[in-house]
């Protein structure tokens, strides 16, 4: 008997990229019933059955608890990115490699699975472990587009003000990015097996660590969703998403607002956003908060509404009632929340850009299956768009999309790739 090394820092945040791990774990037991799958997690104050009944509660997953084992570690305060509001990237990277070591020093697994995205602890693994690597990556540390953002000079979250105003501190930053890409390029060369989840990541992942990745898209739980009846959705706009910067909720707000501004018909019509999302941490408390009052400020409070930490019932029961799906993130290296929309009979309107545009809301067979976007006012006419659709138009694209999600990114469609891509490390073991 050997043990399958599943590494996640975060066990408990409720996210996709917890849903791939959680559905990874279970298809390695299904299908390999003598490998014991070890989760480091630094979630020191859950239980193990805590842990699992979240699993249960949020994915709808069930796992064998005795072929799952958890090994706790006191050092993730390490890698939070609030420790190092400067060489961010650097500095979480670094600390990864102290974390890693610590599981390590815990648990020495046949294979070390990555599904994190901590590509700088793959030579510490080399050098101290016989452990083969694979990897499972949401997305890359650093890419080409955020270099290209830096160059321009454009500001964003993760690019403030003041260093894009400052041609000094741009050009610093720039080169300090450049060498970032070929240290984390060097350190991800060591995973034997790298699996990626869409087309975009793919062609960054390739190019940094000199690899041919496996897609493997992330898995949707489309059976049940693609049994919510397409007849009697309300005028109500669903957001998926974690409250993090990066999702740009405020992008949302402001385009319910302009569309209501625009296309006066929906002032008085029943049309409302619901924002849904996991809330981790202070953090994430103080950003909801501060786009309650945003909403206040912008006039439409009574048209917005948040649900937060939902239950996968609650979720099912949200997008059994909703017309459409909004999601705003720039170069969201997949998004399977669009996915959901397109499984449960949502419209989604969504990010012109990465995962979205090259991997989800294509057209199938020249039908198309939701709307893309990516500006205040284009959101604001997309979603027009898409609330104004007649029934019928309303009913062919939304089974186009679902057609489209059950084919590409089903709980079955992701167990194949995914076991097809780990077999040739299970097989060596």
């Amino acid at each position: 008997m050997f043990i399958c090394h599943f590494i996640i820092v975060n066990s408990n945040a409720g996210g996709g990229g917890e849903r791939v791990l959680w559905t990874a774990i279970r298809d390695v037991q299904k299908k390999y019933p003598n490998v014991i799958s070890v989760v480091y997690t630094g979630d020191v104050d859950a239980t193990n059955e805590q842990i699992l009944q979240k699993v249960k509660a949020r994915f709808n997953i069930d796992l064998n608890p005795r072929k799952l084992a958890f090994m706790y570690l006191t050092k993730r305060y390490l890698v939070e990115d609030s420790r190092y509001p400067r060489f961010t990237l650097l500095f979480q990277s670094l600390s990864s490699t102290i974390l890693a070591y610590e599981a390590l020093s815990k648990c020495i697994p046949d294979i070390f699975f990555d599904t994190m995205g901590y590509g700088f602890t793959y030579p510490l693994v080399r050098a101290f472990t016989d452990c083969k690597i694979a990897a499972y990556v949401h997305y890359p540390t650093i890419s080409s587009d955020m270099l290209q953002r830096v160059y321009e000079r454009r500001e964003q979250y993760n690019n403030s003000r003041q260093l894009s105003l400052s041609t000094i501190w741009s050009t610093g930053k720039l080169v300090y990015y450049h060498i970032f890409a070929k240290m984390y390029g060097f350190c991800g060369s060591f995973a034997e097996t790298v699996m990626v989840n869409s087309t975009w990541t793919k062609g960054h992942i390739d190019r940094l660590w000199h690899t041919t990745a496996n897609i493997v898209y992330p898995p949707c739980d489309t059976h049940r969703l693609g049994q919510l009846p397409l007849g009697k959705r309300k005028t109500r706009i669903v957001s998926v998403a974690q409250f993090r910067p990066e999702k740009d909720h405020l992008m949302q707000l402001r385009a319910m607002a302009r569309m209501l501004e625009k296309y006066p018909q929906w002032e008085s019509s029943s049309a409302e956003l619901v924002m849904i999302g996991s809330s981790r941490n202070a953090g994430d408390e103080e950003r909801i908060e501060n786009l309650r009052k945003e909403s206040v400020q912008l006039g439409i409070q009574n048209r917005v509404r948040f649900e937060i930490n939902v239950s996968f019932d609650d979720l099912v029961s949200q997008f059994s009632e909703a017309k459409v799906g909004l999601h705003t993130m720039w170069n969201e290296h997949f998004g399977i929340g669009v996915v959901e929309y397109m499984a449960a009979g949502l419209i989604p309107v969504a990010h012109n850009s990465a995962g979205p545009k090259m991997d989800i809301v294509v057209p199938v067979n020249g039908q198309a299956t939701g709307y893309l976007a990516d500006s205040v006012d284009t959101f604001a006419d997309r979603l027009n768009d898409a609330l104004s659709l007649s029934e019928n138009e309303y009913h062919t694209m939304a089974t186009a999309g679902r057609a489209a999600a059950s084919q590409k990114f089903s709980e079955e469609a992701f167990s194949r790739r995914f076991l097809d891509a780990l077999r040739p490390l299970l097989s060596k073991s």
